[in-house]
């Protein structure tokens, strides 16, 4: 979170209003081809963008590449060592492991993904609306922000699934609830930095609207910070997630979640670790290449900062 909060908003160049429209289009782009080009050369993103995407990839095409029903069971084939038929062995109940592991993706991977959007989406949102607006929106939000930073985080999940019961999207609605407070008050106080600039009171000062004022020259100053921060949020989310699995409060069987596939294979460790091995080590790297990218963003927008 330090790294994330020592961003500058500098750390992305937003286009002056004196600039014509043509030369700022092309500056833009510019902009955007030295930051991609920055990106590819540095290895630490390079890796940990190579891992979310493969990742990724494997999710989103677990329906077509996956050998087997996930769900399908062989209980006179149960644990099953690799072989053709099963390239990565059988489960407890004779579940073809490799399609298990695809689709656990789904709804681990893409989980931790979608909803890490949805709540850097509401966080933006309400850091934005706080920051450029200030008076009653500010303290409104502010206050909000307080009392919702009065429950550990953890805890204020528990006590949401707790009321909506157990389920990998009443989960997900439980994150939801209590993950847009950090976006909200890192984005409060870049906009708080942006709309002092020169080029943002200029823009006033010529009547835009307050709404093309943010869109063309406060949130490009609050991106790249955010993109940083949601890399590791969304390391963060895909374990949290995964460790509520584990403890029966995500994922109900018999969905394929890599949380859930860790706690069913508890009582089979001693007979066959490799249910236990697989899923442990995908949850490994997933969260290892969202680290590892989230380094990589920080290092290409805050040079610095390396």
């Amino acid at each position: 979170m330090d790294d994330v909060e020592r961003l500058a908003p500098e750390a992305v160049p937003a286009c002056e209003v004196a600039v014509p429209r043509h030369s700022s289009v092309v500056e833009g782009a510019a902009i955007r081809a030295s930051l991609m080009r920055r990106l590819l050369a540095d290895r630490t993103a390079v890796v940990g963008l190579a891992i979310v995407t493969m990742l990724a990839v494997a999710a989103v095409l677990a329906p077509w590449v996956a050998p087997a029903d996930p769900a399908a069971q062989d209980v006179l084939n149960k644990h099953a060592g690799p072989g053709r038929a099963h390239l990565l062995g059988t489960d407890q109940l004779g579940r073809d492991e490799l399609s298990r592991l695809l689709w656990g993706a789904r709804a681990s991977l893409l989980t931790a993904v979608l909803l890490g959007t949805a709540i850097l989406v509401i966080g933006v949102a309400i850091g934005v609306l706080a920051g450029f607006f200030g008076g009653f929106v500010d303290a409104i939000a502010m206050r909000t922000v307080d009392v919702m930073l009065a429950f550990p985080n953890f805890l204020l999940v528990l006590v949401v699934v707790g009321s909506l019961g157990p389920g990998l999207f009443n989960l997900g609605v439980a994150f939801l609830v209590a993950g847009w407070v950090g976006y909200a008050r890192v984005v409060r106080g870049l906009v708080l930095s942006a709309r002092e600039r020169p080029h943002v009171e200029a823009a006033r000062a010529l009547g835009f609207r307050p709404s093309r004022i943010v869109v063309r020259h406060v949130l490009p100053t609050v991106l790249g910070p955010v993109m940083v921060l949601w890399t590791v949020r969304s390391g963060q989310l895909l374990l949290a997630l995964a460790a509520l699995s584990f403890l029966g409060l995500g994922a109900q069987p018999p969905t394929a979640e890599w949380g859930s596939m860790l706690n069913s294979a508890r009582d089979s460790l001693a007979v066959n670790p490799s249910l236990m091995i697989y899923p442990g080590a995908l949850i490994t790297i997933a969260a290892l290449g969202f680290n590892l990218l989230g380094d990589g963003l920080r290092d290409v927008l805050d040079p610095a900062s390396g």
